[in-house]
């Protein structure tokens, strides 16, 4: 039995894996979860009747119902279109399916 060995070293299928990844978690750090900290250390010196009253205002109530509707209406038309390339790819046959 012949035992192929790798001419090159240990090397990476991707090179500079790990210094992408470094640089995309520390910028993950600084945009996402510093601002997610400062909220969270804010609202730690608020109690729970003005919670409730922050919750419950109309303008929290509003920007809610945006954000879900928004989010709502971006499905159902994802949904539309998902499922016109679906039926597109398994019912024609045509070149790089």
């Amino acid at each position: 039995m012949t035992t192929i060995t790798n001419t090159y070293g240990n090397r990476r299928v991707i090179p500079g894996f790990g210094i992408t990844l470094g640089y995309t978690l520390a910028y993950l750090g600084v945009i996402v979860l510093l601002p997610l900290a400062a909220v969270v250390a804010r609202s730690a010196g608020v109690g729970w009747d003005d919670f409730i009253s922050i919750i419950g205002s109309p303008r929290t109530l509003h920007s809610l119902w945006l954000s879900f509707g928004a989010a709502l209406a971006a499905a159902l038309i994802d949904a539309v279109f998902g499922f016109l390339v679906a039926w597109v790819l398994v019912r024609y046959r045509f070149p790089g399916r």
